[in-house]
């Protein structure tokens, strides 16, 4: 596996890359972005089997502009109540309606995440950090599958997004931190939370999306503006393009997809598949299948 490159400190390794291979890892994450599988555990295991270069972190991370994109056009009625929401706590001071309630509980979930970011970004954007080791990755996948395991055989689906009150943001929100660790899965942590409250998988999963439309777009446009500081060549700035458009219809995809799946059936097959995924990294490594 050829190593990333860097640029002005960013590990920017998808600059090596060709369209083909940008369309390919474009919708590899778009589909792993918003499924709790790990988009990051893929952007490793991918390339390295290929033999292709590591698309580095800023790649991931400003593919979440394709992933805000398909949120949006996916949620665009929930998302529209809640704008409408923001702006009646701002006008009026109070949080009456439920859009309301539902936008105050969005700002106090991102608290967390920001906060934590902060204080992480120097170590989780950096070329070769250690966070992105394959073992670190493989690790995360199985407590992630254990804990998601958990959640489907102790707790109630019941609750609807409209039911959450400010406490389910802030342990969502919480929980969110973990996506920061590679392999967590910010989908997969938050749905994950989610399912232990109570809510039902698809409102889980809508309440996953929603909360987490702040923080994918902070970090999107954090990065993008890493990106533009950092001065890459046209040719890349024409990679990340292709790769963000493959990368916007795949996510939405997966939207669609995980939405009409958790309505009639359990998140088992995500279980089994992020435990299999964990042994294989760590198999992989110790064995020196990958490096």
């Amino acid at each position: 596996m050829a190593a990333s490159a860097c640029s002005a400190g960013l590990d920017t390794g998808f600059a090596a890359l060709d369209y083909g291979q940008m369309i390919v890892l474009g919708i590899v994450q778009g589909i792993t972005e918003l499924l709790p599988i790990s988009s990051t555990a893929h952007m490793r295991i991918v390339p390295a089997l290929l033999g292709w270069p590591d698309p580095g972190s800023a790649f991931s991370a400003l593919m979440q502009l394709a992933a805000l994109a398909a949120v949006i056009s996916y949620f665009r009625r929930d998302v529209a109540q809640i704008g409408v929401g923001a702006l009646e706590v701002v006008k009026t001071r109070r949080i009456e309606s439920g859009p309301a309630r539902i936008a105050v509980g969005i700002v106090l979930g991102t608290i967390p995440i920001v906060i934590a970011g902060l204080f992480l970004a120097p170590l989780l954007n950096r070329c070769g950090s250690p966070l992105r080791a394959l073992w670190v990755i493989g690790a995360a996948s199985l407590v992630m599958a254990l804990l998601l395991a958990l959640t489907e055989w102790l707790a109630r689906h019941r609750l609807r997004v409209e039911q959450a009150g400010a406490l389910d943001f802030v342990l969502v929100g919480i929980a969110q931190v973990g996506a920061l660790i590679p392999g967590v899965s910010r989908s997969g942590s938050t749905l994950t939370a989610a399912l232990a409250l109570g809510f039902k998988r698809a409102e889980a999963a809508r309440l996953s999306f929603l909360l987490g439309l702040p923080a994918i777009a902070l970090a999107g446009l954090k990065e993008a503006y890493e990106i533009a500081k950092a001065g890459i060549d046209a040719h890349a700035v024409s990679l990340l393009a292709v790769g963000l458009l493959a990368g916007s219809v795949a996510s939405f995809a997966a939207i669609w997809g995980l939405m009409r799946y958790l309505e009639k059936m359990s998140s088992w097959a995500f279980v089994v598949y992020r435990a299999a995924m964990g042994l294989f990294l760590l198999v992989a490594v110790m064995q020196g299948w990958l490096a």
